[in-house]
């Protein structure tokens, strides 16, 4: 898979997962307090031997930065690499990314004189599972000029995506964005043609666009240079490419989530401690990596621990968990009740006498009771909070940036304080 160079789509300011983006780019934001957005691209190359990976970014890169060159290190005599692509100033570019298809534009030159003959174009904000090998091997044997992988889906959740209509050979003849109504009743495809049984393809016959895409490199190179004002890969590029060569449909049939807005990584986050996850922490035939740390075993005094799942090196005491994620070095006061809530932990321990009147210890206080939350990194919140969206707020921004609200769903930003008594 030598001659496969990935590119992994940053994004921009990430405004759909606000505040988990206020201090950091969306590939950056923590999953299922371990690992890093980042981490699943990433993996699913590293697993598919695809080892030529460049990530491309522009708002708050600097904690991706830090993450990218702490936890991917190839040995010495390996030519793999993954690299920050940001924004930057050139003779023939002054400005920012102007879009996903502007900002692959402006990669093109890293690409030029290596081995790549392919290049795979990725999303930072997905959670799936995928070997891009057999999306490779795929790619070649029908000479497609471009690949996209498709999610077969149904009536109801199409007009969420970009969808496509594939003929019977499974070339792409047709795409558009968001179809409702009678746009979306043309765009049907016999998806088993495709490798569907006759009952699947008859309840998923549309295929949305999964953001991931297998070009050549000459053919990437034509369309972004033959139409410079092409500036969105899924609204501009792809209509425009489906003249220019050879567009191909690979279905995947996978579990496969976009988790680009707080509800969509909420529920994603709510999945993995079901009972049967349908995205497997546990697979270690194709893990998903992350940045090694050397922390001991969380410890748990005593409490009433359901559903849920314990990163290392938490200190929990006498505190009730069920069903949410407790992320590293999460720190949880006695008598403590955590309810379906994802709380990312921190980057380090308080010292002793940290505390005072004004600032709780880093973790959750003794006696407080959180319910359907995400509570990101570094929060300090005292003793007897409440955050239960007592008032049912749908969508809520506290005017001191400290409690935000997202489809009924409370998130504590980075860094917060919540103090003592505080009732939401």
């Amino acid at each position: 898979m030598e001659e496969i160079t990935a590119i992994i789509l940053g994004g921009g300011r990430g405004t759909r997962l606000f505040p988990l983006t206020r201090s950091r780019s969306k590939p950056a934001v923590p999953l299922a307090g371990n690992y890093r957005l980042i981490d699943v691209p990433v993996s699913n190359c590293i697993n598919s031997e695809i080892e030529r990976i460049y990530v491309l970014t522009q708002f708050n890169s600097a904690s991706l930065n830090q993450h990218i060159s702490r936890t991917y290190r190839f040995d010495t005599f390996s030519s793999g690499f993954v690299e920050i692509l940001a924004a930057e100033q050139t003779l023939v570019s002054t400005g920012w990314f102007q879009g996903t298809a502007d900002a692959v534009r402006r990669a093109i030159p890293h690409l030029s004189g290596g081995p790549s003959r392919d290049v795979l174009i990725l999303s930072g904000d997905h959670l799936y599972r995928m070997d891009y090998r057999e999306f490779a091997r795929a790619h070649r044997e029908r000479d497609a000029d471009i690949s996209i992988a498709v999610s077969p889906v149904n009536a109801s959740r199409a007009p969420a995506f970009g969808i496509l209509r594939a003929d019977d050979g499974g070339w792409i003849t047709e795409f558009r964005e968001k179809p409702r109504g009678a746009n979306l009743l043309k765009m049907k495809t016999d998806t088993r043609g495709l490798g569907l049984s006759a009952a699947e393809a008859r309840r998923r016959p549309y295929l949305g666009s999964m953001g991931i895409y297998l070009f050549k490199l000459d053919v990437l190179k034509k369309v972004l240079q033959d139409n410079p004002d092409i500036i969105d890969f899924a609204k501009q590029l792809i209509p425009q490419a489906l003249d220019a060569g050879k567009v191909g449909a690979y279905l995947y049939n996978g579990y496969w989530e976009d988790i680009g807005t707080i509800k969509s990584f909420y529920d994603a986050h709510m999945d993995l401690i079901s009972i049967e996850p349908k995205f497997n922490l546990f697979d270690a035939s194709f893990p998903l990596y992350t940045h090694p740390r050397f922390l001991p075993g969380s410890k748990v005094n005593r409490g009433d621990v359901s559903r849920s799942v314990l990163n290392a090196g938490c200190i929990i005491d006498r505190a009730v968990i069920k069903k949410s994620i407790i992320g590293l070095r999460s720190v949880i006061g006695a008598g403590a009740t955590i309810e379906n809530s994802l709380v990312m932990g921190a980057d380090a321990y308080d010292p002793p006498g940290a505390a005072s009147k004004n600032k709780p210890r880093m973790g959750i206080g003794p006696g407080t009771f959180i319910r359907r939350a995400i509570i990101d990194t570094n929060v300090r919140i005292g003793r007897k909070v409440v955050l239960r969206n007592i008032k049912k707020y749908r969508n809520h921004d506290d005017p001191d940036g400290r409690i935000y609200v997202r489809d009924g769903i409370i998130v504590i930003p980075k860094g917060t304080v919540i103090k003592d008594g505080t009732k939401f």
